[in-house]
């Protein structure tokens, strides 16, 4: 049982810690957009998913999803066909 509990507080810990790892503000939204329109993006939507940032975004008239962690590094990248 203490394992049981012990694991449960580990694992709930690690969820938490994640899920605050990045918060989305107007002001981290507009960080964001600047970057991402810098490097050639028009971005469309700025979105928190899995503990990273999620956008939305246009580049050279196809969609893209990038992911972004808390330092704005782009993580992954999704292009829809």
């Amino acid at each position: 049982m203490t394992r049981t509990l012990a694991l449960v507080l580990l694992l709930t810990a690690g969820a938490v810690q994640a899920s605050e790892s990045v918060v989305l503000d107007t002001a981290k939204t507009q960080e964001i957009t600047s970057s991402l329109t810098a490097q050639g993006y028009e971005v469309r939507r700025v979105d928190v998913e899995d503990g990273m940032f999620e956008v939305y975004a246009l580049r050279d008239g196809k969609k893209v999803e990038l992911y972004l962690d808390a330092a704005m590094n782009v993580v992954r990248t999704k292009t829809a066909d």
